[in-house]
């Protein structure tokens, strides 16, 4: 069974809404808010909305981590705040998205916004891990969580020496 996917953002009174759905829709192009904006005159004296809804594919977001070659980074964090391997939050920078990019945010205030990730479902922690498979996975095993996970606060874990020798696998 597929998980359920929804995105959501925070357009914010001095934002472009049309340039905010953009850089959602560079990512999850079959997104589709919970209203329609239209672009505001300046100055807006509003309040922030929040942007909702559903996306059926993570394709566009999957190339994206597979050609910037992020994909361990991307396990890490997609998993990070992982509840029970059903359900998980994660947040990227809506500004990267506007440029097709993906820059994952853990926790810090992101220069240009936030596109708010949840997928639900079962067994998600594994259905992760087979999204961001990579062929260096066969050298190097990683599972959702693992010792080589990254900390909560993005912190890498090391996995060689100064000197370049291997410290996977050692006891400490």
């Amino acid at each position: 069974m597929e998980p359920e996917i929804r995105v959501s953002t925070v357009v914010q009174p001095h934002e472009d809404p049309e340039k905010v759905i953009l850089a959602v829709r560079n990512i999850f192009p079959d997104w589709s808010p919970n209203k329609n904006m239209v672009k505001r005159t300046f100055p807006h004296h509003g309040s922030a909305d929040v942007l909702h809804g559903n996306t059926q594919s993570l394709d566009k977001f999957l190339e994206s981590i597979s050609e910037q070659r992020i994909l361990d980074t991307a396990l890490d964090a997609m998993t990070l705040d992982m509840e029970g391997g059903r359900h998980t939050d994660f947040s990227i920078s809506r500004q990267a998205a506007l440029v097709g990019k993906i820059s994952f945010s853990l926790g810090e205030r992101t220069t240009g916004g936030t596109v708010e990730i949840s997928i639900r479902g079962e067994d998600i922690d594994h259905w992760i891990e087979d999204i961001t498979w990579h062929q260096g996975r066969s050298a190097i095993p990683r599972r959702a969580g693992d010792e080589l996970s990254m900390s909560e606060d993005g912190t890498p874990n090391e996995w060689f020496d100064k000197r370049g020798r291997p410290t996977i696998g050692e006891e400490d």
